[in-house]
């Protein structure tokens, strides 16, 4: 069995005062090991939460049925706020959005817009060969597919006011079709028209005329009366929509164009794709490449332009512009002239009656009211209102906050961080243990210390090895030790 030697050692009064330094510096030792607090358990931690029945699941106390359903309706609730949740971030996740309108007060003064008008015959046939016509038309003239058309109020620098609604406040013109000019058809083709009568898109200054896929016709023989009403959209860009949104600097970045515009953004690319099967543009495209020839210009160029998709991909997808100007209208007509005004009518024009009824037509462009329509697309579900719904959706269910949050957050570091810091600075065991004037040593400890720890040692020099000398040294009696025994 293993054996310890107990040894008693009490100091002089000299030495009261080194005691207490020592005793000093074990207590700062001991101080600063105690100084990083352990850190708190779970029971501890959940009696102090904030958050609900935490502390009733997890808390100091014996473990019971009462303990176990407490735990029971923490987790259902914290299943169904998570739940909620999940369906919430699916939801914002979905980008919805929805428009707003706003009628806006009535203006003393607004802009009237561009009016762009086309005669749906290309060419006149008194002209006869199709150079000529071309010929005509190269000087840089407001041009469209339709060939040489005429723009009301086109210049955005001093576009002309209206300063009332009604007819009679706005654009009012009178215009003949000349039917005997237009082409004969002899065979039938894409282009081939078999209409008589104009072309008509009402636009803002900043859009060029696109006018054979956004115009609409003006029949001759009848008055036609178009209501405008100012629309200004806004959009929304992703991820809620699908808008273009300016650039910092403002630049245009269509050649040709002042402005960024769906027209223009469709006329590049029609320009871009007869420049690549024909080597020439048409004429209403912008630009100082060469015009397409007469023995081409149809069969080349409109069968390209015919064939060119509008797909939302490629090299020719035109997102809509985030704020941009359109005008609502609406259209009604009467027949004219009436028997008294189309006698009338042929004595002024020398023309015939029958001349007037089949080319004689009246366009009245107005604004209805001196008021426009603002519509505005904003975001349905925004963040705030996603954190708002969490927030309710977290009191409802376990009663938590964002501090909740932090706190089992700064506890999870804290477990953490305690238990990197046992691994890394891991103790290492003493060999002795101190307590007071108390000193034990193993048997061992005195074996390892002994100078003849085998039994070859002689018996006498054995036991002098192993005990410690307890002879008094060289002095006075009462120096260093007062009493030492073993």
């Amino acid at each position: 069995m293993p054996i310890e030697i107990v040894c008693k050692i009490k100091f002089a009064e000299e030495d009261a005062k080194p005691k207490e330094k020592e005793a000093g510096d074990e207590q700062s030792l001991l101080g600063a090991a105690r100084g990083a607090a352990a850190p708190r358990d779970l029971a501890t931690f959940a009696s102090t939460s904030t958050l609900h029945g935490l502390g009733r699941a997890c808390g100091p106390g014996p473990h019971g049925l009462r303990r176990t359903l407490w735990a029971l309706a923490l987790l259902t609730s914290l299943a169904a706020f998570l739940y909620q949740a999940a369906g919430l971030a699916r939801g914002y996740l979905t980008r919805p959005h929805l428009v707003a309108m706003d009628p806006a007060a009535p203006a003393p003064v607004a802009g009237f817009p561009a009016v762009t008008l086309c005669n749906i015959n290309r060419f006149r046939d008194s002209l006869g060969s199709l150079s000529a016509q071309l010929l005509v038309a190269l000087p840089e003239d407001v041009y469209t597919r339709y060939g040489k058309c005429y723009t009301f109020n086109a210049d955005p620098q001093s576009s002309l006011p209206s300063r009332a609604g009604g007819m009679g406040s706005g654009l009012e013109i009178m215009l003949d079709i000349q039917q005997e000019e237009y082409l004969p058809i002899w065979r039938e083709t894409n282009e081939t028209s078999f209409e008589a009568g104009i072309r008509v898109q009402i636009h803002s200054q900043e859009e060029p005329p696109y006018i054979h896929q956004l115009g609409f016709g003006v029949s001759p023989g009848f008055q036609t009366f178009v209501s405008c009403q100012e629309q200004r959209l806004t959009y929304l860009p992703q991820p809620w929509g699908n808008c273009r949104a300016e650039s910092g600097l403002r630049e245009p970045e269509l050649q040709g164009y002042s402005a960024y515009s769906v027209s223009a953004c469709r006329l590049r690319c029609e320009k871009e794709a007869v420049l690549q099967r024909c080597h020439c543009r048409m004429v209403h495209m912008p630009g100082n490449e060469t015009i397409c020839p007469p023995n081409i210009y149809i069969e080349c160029a409109d069968h390209t332009l015919d064939s060119l998709g509008g797909g939302t991909e490629g090299p020719c997808f035109c997102p809509t512009p985030c704020n941009l100007t359109r005008y609502g209208k609406e259209i009604s007509m009467v027949r004219i002239p009436n028997r008294g005004s189309a006698r009338y009518l042929a004595r002024k024009y020398n023309r015939n009656e029958t001349y007037i009824r089949e080319n004689f037509l009246v366009l009245d462009v107005f604004f209805e009211a001196l008021t426009s329509e603002a519509m505005e697309q904003r975001a349905a579900y925004g963040l705030s209102a996603l954190l708002g719904d969490l927030g309710g959706q977290m009191g409802l269910f376990i009663g938590a906050s964002i501090l909740t949050l932090l706190e089992i957050l700064d506890y999870i570091y804290e477990v953490s961080w305690d238990r990197l810091k046992r691994v890394w600075r891991r103790p290492k065991t003493p060999l002795r243990t101190s307590t007071g004037g108390i000193s034990t040593l193993g048997l061992q400890e005195l074996k390892e210390q002994s100078p003849c720890p085998s039994r070859g040692c002689a018996e006498g020099g054995g036991a002098s090895g192993l005990l410690p000398n307890h002879h008094h040294p060289p002095g006075p009696r009462g120096g260093l030790f007062e009493d030492f025994a073993c």
